[in-house]
């Protein structure tokens, strides 16, 4: 059996990662990919109340528990099991539910600040970042986060303008000098996943068909 392919997907909140893994997975079979998102590991502040919690900068570094997710890799790449955290984003709080996982043919790690940590750029066989232009992210992340977190969209513009901006500016931009593939993804989906699908095939062993 292959070792399992290690590959992170980076760049701006609303770019079009989850789209894009959501496109890889169906190409590649969903059985053969495992997903784990790094907003899973968001740490928990139980002793904070609601308001803190909601003054707390979740697009800094430092709000994830990133050295958690570097030790669950490395068992998954010695072949091993792992929990997996579960985050409730309409709490703001880490649940007390766990995931159980398995190494798959590709792991796929997608994030913001996936390629920002030293430790966890080094657990990857593949590092790619994807863009699009901030008026379509924040289009984006507006839909998604009203739709899927319970958030109003004052809320998400207020803190897109607050924290979110700031920080791409200061981590998550700079992060994709590290990326190995850059990929714009402003249109049409399929365009974008084709560079993807093949580099993952080619680390896989499977080159693409002519």
């Amino acid at each position: 059996m292959r070792a399992p392919v290690f590959v992170g997907l980076a760049g701006g909140t609303g770019a079009g990662k989850t789209a894009l893994g959501d496109a890889l997975e169906r190409a590649l079979g969903a059985g053969r990919v495992l997903r784990i998102s790094h907003d899973a590991y968001y740490r928990d502040h139980p002793d904070l109340s609601s308001d803190e919690i909601e003054a707390l900068n979740f697009d800094h570094p430092d709000a994830l528990e990133t050295e958690l997710l570097v030790a669950q890799l490395a068992a998954l790449r010695a072949g091993g099991a792992v929990e997996l955290p579960v985050y409730d984003f309409s709490r703001h709080r880490r649940t007390s539910a766990t995931r159980t996982v398995r190494p798959r043919a590709l792991v796929l790690v997608e994030g913001i600040l996936v390629l920002a940590d030293p430790a966890l750029r080094a657990c990857l066989d593949l590092a790619v970042f994807v863009d699009a232009p901030e008026p379509l992210r924040l289009e984006r992340r507006v839909a998604r986060d009203v739709a899927e977190r319970g958030r109003t969209a004052r809320s998400v513009r207020d803190q897109f303008a607050k924290t979110v901006a700031p920080m791409h500016a200061r981590f998550v931009a700079p992060s994709r000098t590290w990326a190995g593939l850059c990929i714009a993804n402003e249109g049409e989906l399929e365009r974008a996943l084709e560079p993807l699908r093949a580099r993952v095939r080619e680390l896989l062993g499977e080159p693409e068909r002519a």
